[in-house]
């Protein structure tokens, strides 16, 4: 049954496209920003409509996020993305395939029992807080939001694969940190709009498919 109607997402998905275009040729974006934007955008809408075809466009996407990354001294982004999302989403990939519907490009949703989500719950909060100290130590630009994101992300990535709709949940705390986090970096000068605007996407995103995933599964 589809929960969605395909024209009022991809008359979204678009309008974003057209945002992050307009934004980088009026404010000369840096180009990996756009790239990484796009891509990332593309994956994030992908993978709410439970496509694995989404992780290719991750891959790609998370490769240019790396070098913003590395260009803003953000140590535990960087490590992030370049030694585990990039290796997940191509596990990912296989793991959604082997996970569809019947005759359908689409995987199967579930939902977490209440004791793997308190699991993880306690395991993300304390290695949340250990990341910030080794963070703050290695003298990143933004210990206690690079820190907090990372580790979250790690346990966002994990229930993506999963196909476990409490990722959701995850991202919706991941992408409101890092779109404030990126602001800042914007606003001290460096053309990173783009990104700005990918996670503003992302946040948007993560809320709209939580929502999304939550009608199918109680309705299956």
């Amino acid at each position: 049954m589809r929960i969605i109607k395909p024209n009022f997402e991809l008359t979204g998905l678009f309008t974003l496209y057209i945002i992050l275009f307009v934004n980088a040729f009026l404010l000369k974006d840096h180009p990996a920003a756009l790239v990484s934007a796009f891509f990332g955008i593309t994956y994030t809408f992908l993978a709410g409509k439970g496509n694995p075809i989404c992780y290719l466009f991750g891959v790609t996407g998370s490769g240019f996020y790396c070098w913003l990354a590395f260009h803003n001294a953000l140590w535990g982004n960087l490590l992030l993305y370049a030694g585990y999302y990039i290796p997940m989403q191509i596990l990912g990939f296989f793991k959604w395939n082997s996970h569809l519907k019947d005759n359908k490009n689409e995987i199967i949703k579930i939902s977490l029992n209440r004791k793997e989500r308190a699991i993880i719950s306690v395991i993300t909060l304390v290695l949340s807080a250990f990341a910030v100290v080794i963070l703050h130590l290695l003298h990143d630009q933004n210990p206690v939001i690079d820190g907090i994101t990372t580790v979250f992300s790690i346990a966002g990535m994990y229930l993506t694969v999963r196909r476990a709709i409490e990722q959701w949940i995850v991202w919706m705390v991941v992408n409101g940190l890092s779109a404030f986090m990126w602001a800042s970096i914007a606003l001290n000068g460096e053309k990173v709009y783009s990104t700005v605007i990918m996670w503003s996407a992302y946040f948007i995103l993560a809320i709209y498919f939580y929502k999304s995933w939550k009608k199918e599964i109680s309705l299956s």
